[in-house]
Order: structure tokens, then C-alpha cells, then sequence
């Protein structure tokens, strides 16, 4: 008996498949994308009754017309050698519609089981369904199941442990298109099978007659189907002499026709359907008054679940690599190879730490957005949103790419190929970028805390994520009213139910997710902080304009505590133990106990010692923060810093902000891992200080702002021009985009922070 078993997941989007295919493999996932294309793959793996199976998540589609990326990857990927089973997933609420893909998937003549999803939404519509007529009909066994829920796939379960023990002796369906289009089909057929190529099974030689029959742009490019192309031409002929229909629609007509038979033979409705629950719910969602303010406080309340959920993680996130960061520098002399040791403590520990800080951002963001995928409320708010988008040039359709934009614009941008229009496709694409990805999202979670008030801060992240989205609405009518002139075109959509999302779903697509956000740090992010570090590092300066060393070992000298000092303060109880014995060995202070003293409340001998220790520190540390100063500028980075800081003022940037705006090039985290970097080498001693303090000593709210703003608006990063380039073909207009964007960033946040500083809004703290 066979061990191992490949299975190919098929269905229509929205189908429920995706529920399916995690409660049957778990986190056993391998996400991907098919070679040439930017369609995802996704397969997983489990075990069932002994038997290994491998199962292939192909992409949701309506048909096998290839007339999409996502078609002709299941065109291929089915008449591939190799598939021992397909499992088709059903919509059972919509069955008519749904079994159109089944009745092309049977001409495969592939074993198939076939799993009427949604069974439970079935029966409250009042759908009764034949299951022994419609699996005669279709040659193949059919389960009904309810992907969401845990238990829901068991008799799937044990439908498909059967199935695959029986797959020599599986059905063959009754498919039949009228007496005509079957002549035809078996006059190419006998074609086909007459050419005795080996590349394809001789079962697939019925579905490729009807593919030929159809016109279908994947079957006619097979080298090894060609000569039957004559054949092909005549029958076409003879079925417009005798029905006067079109070869690439009269497949179609006949397939829903005989869709309609099967469905009235095994289909009944009961008399008493009653209202379902999602059309009340909709009376209030889709309210053409209530719809768009329940949208944005839907978007709103994302935000603040994200902010509350992740800022204690983080927390202990930042704490750690604190942590690591002194266990490292504690352990490892500076002394052995100084170079490395600061390239990992400054560099990869300070860089990729000072991102994964973020992760329970990217992981509550992607939880929320998955609550609205699942429940269903992600196609209302397309629905809701289409009215708005028509007024800027666009379609509804376009609006989940945008969406999508929320997460990472790469997947976005290729999700924009579903737009059959191509001006409305360019155009989605070109603002695209204009949509607050996640990668942005370390950038706000960083700066929002430091800067304003916990009142605030889910109102600011808000406020800038609906700042992308008026831009790029604006964007796209413009560019609708100038270079891509044209009428819109009709979007029709169908609402699913609303559903309970489950939580092993949400946690699949939160982890799947996260997943990608922690290969990026460990890949992209980690390479780009260790070039950084060079940049921060070379060339070494060793000439100064003062002795800053001596300096400060004169005034060490100077203002160390005699024996009478060391006394008064023990005396005192200022200084816990710890702190005090440290005093002692050193003759002076640590300056983390200084900043926790209070003078007034110690008598007058202690006050004056902790003043004069509090100036002398202070003063060294403003000589140690010039010598840091000359030794950054002097790098590569502080040269390229520098010599952009004329220009960046104008928007409230220093050199270390147009500097780190530079590093995020390659990816948006990287202006976080960079500004950790650069604060880390401008330390003066070896205490680790969260990088939030650091912008809050040096930056006011409204250049905390200013920096949100750039980094919404300016050019993404290298991946998402290369996928712009690469779906619009054209380099020209990859570089186009970096360059209007760039210009519209900077001119943008310099009136922003000009206006700003003129009226002397957001000089101070938030609280």
C-alpha cells in the first residue's frame, strides 16, 4: 500500500479553502511564490492513518481559462504528472456557482473528492441537497464540512482516508454539453490521442479538446498540441453553422446549462428560508449613513488594539536586548578584538534588536486585519468604499490592493493584477506606495510613545495612516483627470456571510506574517545593519581639535571625592549600597544615580557634593558627546549626513536623520535599526539608552511628526520599486515614482514643519 500522497486543494476565492487547508495542516506551511510569477504558493503536509500526504493550496479561482496569473498557475500546476487527488472546496451557500470550476476539474478526469463548505450557512438559507444524485453526477464522493470550526472537518477527515484507498476505482462524471459539442469534443480528442505524445496523460486529452475548443490562450501555447489545430478550426466552424456561437463563450453557456439541470434535480430550498443574521448586520454595516464612520472607527479601534496589546511586550522586548547588549560587553573585554565586539553589540544587537522591538506590533496589526478578513467584513468595506473611490478615478476592485498596501505594499502591488482595466490597474499601483505598510509601522511605534502622550497615541497612528490614504486618493485622481485619462469601469462583487473566525486561523495568518517580518530582520535588516555600522565606523578619525581625553581626566581629576566626601556620603544614606561601594572605587559618582537624586532632599554638605559631582558629569559628558561628534562626522555616514544637512533642515532633519531616511532605502525597519546604531556609537559611556530617550532629549513632537510623514510619503523601498518595475515593465516608470515621490515627501513635510515652527505648534511634549 502506498505511503505518500500529493493532493491539490482547488476552489473558488472566498471559498472557505484557506480554513480548510490550516485546520488540515496546522503550522506544517511552506509559503512561497510559483517560479516566473507573483502568485503565492502555499503547500503543507500531514499525516493521516499512516499516510503522508502533501497538500497543494492552489490559488482561489473561478475557472481554468488562464486568463490570469492565478488560472494559468492552476492550468499548470493540475496537468502536471504527480497529482494523485483533488480535493475542490465548495461554497455550498452558492452551489450553481461553485460547481462551475468542478465541472472543468472533472474533465481532468483527476480522482476528486469534492467538500461542500459552508454546510452550516447552507441550512440556515434552507439549501437541501441529494448528495448520492450530485455524487453520481459528478463521479465523485462529496462531504459536507464547516471549515471554521475545529471538529467541522472530521468526516472530510474520513471521507479522503477512503478516497485515497480507492483512488484506482473512482467515478467518472456524467458530463455531457449536448449532442453537437460532444461530436466536436471527440473528434479532437481522437486527435490528440492519435499524436501519442508522452508529455501529458492520455486522461487529460478530453480536457485539453475543450481547452483547444474554447480558444484557451495556455493550451494553444502547448508546443505538442499543435497539429490538431486544423481539426480544432474545422469543428469550431461547424458549431457557428449550426448554433452561430462564439468558440470562446458557447463552453460556458453549455456548462451553466447543464449547471441549471443538476442543481434542479439534487438542490431543493425549503419554504421557510429565513432571514439571515448577515443581511440584518448589513442593514446597519453597509447603511449608506452609517456605513463610512463605522468603517473608520473600525480602522480606529485596529490601532488602539494594536498599541495596548503590544506596548507591555515590548517593553519586555527592549528590556532583553538591554540586557544582551551589557551580558555581551560585560563578558567580552574590549580589549580582544574590539572592532567585532562593537560591531555585535552596536551593530547587530543595537541594529536588528532595536527591530524586533516591534514585532508585537506586526503580529496584533496582522491579527486585527485577519478578524476582518475571516469575519467577512474586509469585502463590506470594499463594498462600502467603492462609491468613494469612483469619485478619485477608481474602482472598487481597487480597493483591496490598497488594503493589502496596509501590510506590505509587495504583495499589494501584485495583488492589483485582478483589475482588468489597465489604467485603472497603472494607476493603483503608482499610489500604492502612498498606503502605510507595516514596515513603516517600527518607525511610528517608535516615535508615537516618545513623543506624545498615551491619550494620543492611537489618534496620531491613526491620523497618519488616514494621511496615505487621502494622499493616495488624490494622487489617483489626478492621475485619472491627466495621464491616464478614461471611463471606470462596473465592479460587481458578492458579499459573503459573516463568519466566526477561528483561532488557529487567525493565529496561522498572524504567525505566517510575523514569520516574514522576522526573515527580514534576520536577512535584509541584519546585512543592512552591519554595512551600516562600517559606515558608522570608517574611517577612524585620531586627530581632534582638542585633547578631549585629557580634559576630561583633568576634571575627573579635579572633582574626584576626597576621603571626607566618600564618608559624608555614606554617612548620608544617599546612595544605596551598591551604588556607594561603586563611589568608592571610582572617587566619583555614577551619573545613573545622579539623575535619580534629588538635591533638596539631603541637608546642605551632601547637596553641594551631589551638585558639584552633577555639574562635573555634565561637563564631561558634554566633552565626551564633541568627541563623539567629530569621530561620527568623520565616517562615511556623517560625510553623506552632512553634506545632505542643508538640504534635510528644511524638513527639521539633522545629519543622523537624512542619514537614517538614506538606510531605509533598503527596507523602512532600517531607519529604526540605523538611528539605534548611530545613537549607540554617540554613547558616552557603555550604558545601553533606549533609543526613545535619545529622540526625546534631541527632537521636538513636531519633528517627530515631520519624520512620520517622510516616511509615509517619500520613496518605499528597493523591493517594492523592483515589483513596480517588474509589473509594469518598465524601469522608467519605477524611477518616475521614486523621484515624485521623493520631491512630494520633502516638499510636504517641509510646509508642514516650516508652518509648524512659525506658529510654534508642537514644540513641547503632548501631555
Amino acid at each position: 500500500m502506498r505511503e505518500s500522497f500529493r493532493i491539490a486543494l482547488a476552489g473558488n476565492p472566498n471559498c472557505g479553502k484557506t480554513s480548510i487547508f490550516n485546520a488540515l495542516t496546522g503550522a506544517r506551511q511552506h509559503v512561497g511564490n510559483y517560479p516566473g510569477v507573483t502568485v503565492e504558493s502555499k503547500s503543507g503536509s500531514f499525516v493521516l492513518n499512516g499516510m503522508k500526504i502533501e497538500l497543494i493550496d492552489l490559488p482561489g479561482v473561478y475557472s481554468l481559462s488562464s486568463s490570469s496569473p492565478e488560472e494559468e498557475v492552476v492550468f499548470q500546476e493540475l496537468t502536471k504528472p504527480g497529482i494523485d487527488l483533488i480535493l475542490n472546496v465548495i461554497d455550498s451557500t452558492i452551489p450553481q456557482r461553485s460547481l462551475y470550476l468542478t465541472t472543468q476539474l472533472a474533465e481532468l478526469h483527476i480522482p476528486m473528492l469534492l467538500a461542500f463548505n459552508m454546510s452550516d450557512d447552507a441550512r440556515k438559507k434552507g439549501l437541501k441537497f441529494n448528495i448520492s444524485k450530485l455524487e453520481k453526477y459528478f463521479g465523485s464522493p462529496i462531504v459536507q464540512t464547516i471549515g471554521c470550526r475545529e471538529n467541522g472537518v472530521r468526516p472530510l477527515l474520513h471521507q479522503l482516508a477512503k478516497s485515497l484507498h480507492e483512488l484506482e476505482d473512482h467515478g467518472v462524471p456524467m458530463l455531457s454539453y449536448g449532442n453537437d459539442v460532444d461530436d466536436a469534443i471527440r473528434a479532437v480528442t481522437e486527435k490528440i490521442d492519435a499524436l501519442d505524445q508522452n508529455k501529458y496523460s492520455r486522461h487529460y486529452s478530453r480536457f485539453f479538446a475543450i481547452k483547444l475548443l474554447e480558444h484557451d490562450a495556455a493550451a494553444m501555447r502547448i508546443p505538442e498540441l499543435q497539429p490538431v489545430a486544423p481539426e480544432v478550426e474545422t469543428q469550431i466552424r461547424h458549431l457557428w453553422d449550426v448554433h452561430a456561437i462564439e468558440a470562446d463563450t458557447f463552453m460556458a453557456d453549455r456548462r451553466y446549462a447543464m449547471l441549471a439541470g443538476a442543481c434542479r434535480d439534487a438542490i431543493s430550498m425549503s419554504h421557510e428560508r429565513r432571514r439571515e443574521i448577515s443581511d440584518k448586520i448589513d442593514l446597519v454595516m453597509t447603511n449608506r449613513f452609517f456605513s463610512l464612520p463605522l468603517f473608520f472607527l473600525i480602522i480606529y479601534v485596529t490601532f488602539w488594539f494594536t498599541f495596548t496589546l503590544a506596548d507591555p511586550l515590548m517593553g519586555y522586548i527592549e528590556d532583553f536586548f538591554a540586557w544582551l547588549n551589557g551580558m555581551v560587553k560585560s563578558v567580552w573585554s574590549p580589549e580582544t578584538l574590539p572592532l567585532l565586539r562593537t560591531m555585535l553589540t552596536d551593530g547587530v544587537i543595537s541594529g536588528v534588536g532595536g527591530v524586533l522591538v516591534f514585532l508585537p506590533n506586526i503580529l496584533f496589526l496582522f491579527f486585527a486585519i485577519a478578524i476582518l478578513e475571516d469575519s467577512g467584513y474586509m469585502a463590506r468595506a470594499a463594498f462600502v468604499m467603492d462609491g468613494i473611490m469612483r469619485k478619485f478615478g477608481l474602482q472598487g476592485r481597487s480597493f483591496v490592493p490598497l488594503v493589502l498596501g496596509f501590510g506590505c505594499n509587495v504583495p499589494a502591488i501584485m495583488a492589483t493584477r485582478t483589475i482588468e482595466s489597465e489604467r485603472d490597474r497603472t494607476v493603483t499601483i503608482l499610489v500604492l506606495p502612498l498606503m502605510s505598510c507595516g514596515a513603516r509601522l517600527p518607525i511610528y511605534a517608535l516615535i508615537i510613545p516618545a513623543f506624545f502622550a498615551p491619550k494620543y497615541q492611537a489618534f496620531v497612528m491613526w491620523l497618519i495612516y488616514i494621511i496615505g490614504v487621502l494622499v493616495a486618493l488624490a494622487a489617483a485622481r489626478l492621475l485619472k483627470s491627466t495621464l491616464f485619462k478614461g471611463d471606470g469601469e462596473v465592479y460587481l462583487m458578492e458579499l459573503p456571510p459573516y463568519r466566526m473566525p477561528t483561532f488557529k486561523s487567525l493565529v496561522l495568518h498572524m504567525w505566517d506574517r510575523g514569520k516574514m517580518y522576522l526573515q527580514k530582520a534576520g536577512t535584509i535588516i541584519l546585512a543592512a545593519s552591519i554595512l551600516l555600522f562600517l559606515c558608522n565606523t570608517f574611517p577612524r578619525k585620531t586627530s581632534f581639535s582638542q585633547d578631549y581625553d585629557s580634559e576630561i581626566e583633568k576634571i575627573r581629576q579635579e572633582k574626584a571625592l576626597d576621603d571626607a566626601g566618600i564618608e559624608l556620603l555614606r554617612q548620608s544614606g544617599a546612595l544605596d549600597p551598591e551604588i556607594m561601594a561603586k563611589t568608592e572605587e571610582d572617587r566619583f559618582i555614577p551619573s545613573e544615580a545622579l539623575e535619580e537624586c534629588r538635591e533638596e532632599d539631603f541637608p546642605e554638605p551632601v547637596r553641594a557634593l551631589l551638585l558639584s559631582s552633577r555639574a562635573a558629569g555634565e561637563e564631561m559628558e558634554q566633552l565626551e558627546k564633541k568627541k563623539q561628534a567629530e569621530m561620527l562626522e568623520y565616517t562615511i555616514s556623517g560625510r553623506v549626513g552632512r553634506a545632505l544637512e542643508p538640504l534635510f533642515r528644511f524638513i527639521g532633519f539633522d545629519w543622523k536623520l537624512a542619514t537614517a531616511s538614506i538606510g531605509a532605502l533598503a527596507a523602512k525597519e532600517v531607519f529604526v535599526s540605523q538611528l539605534g546604531i548611530l545613537y549607540a556609537e554617540g554613547d558616552a559611556d557603555e550604558t545601553s539608552v533606549p533609543l526613545r530617550e535619545h529622540l526625546m532629549k534631541n527632537y521636538t513632537p513636531l519633528q517627530g511628526f515631520c519624520i512620520m510623514l517622510f516616511a509615509l510619503l517619500s520613496i518605499p523601498c528597493l523591493a517594492t520599486l523592483a515589483v513596480i518595475r517588474r509589473e509594469l515593465n518598465s524601469w522608467k516608470m519605477a524611477a518616475l515614482e521614486a523621484v515624485a515621490l521623493f520631491l512630494f515627501a520633502f516638499l510636504s513635510t517641509a510646509i508642514v514643519y516650516q508652518l509648524g515652527t512659525l506658529f510654534r505648534i508642537g514644540t513641547r511634549f503632548l501631555a
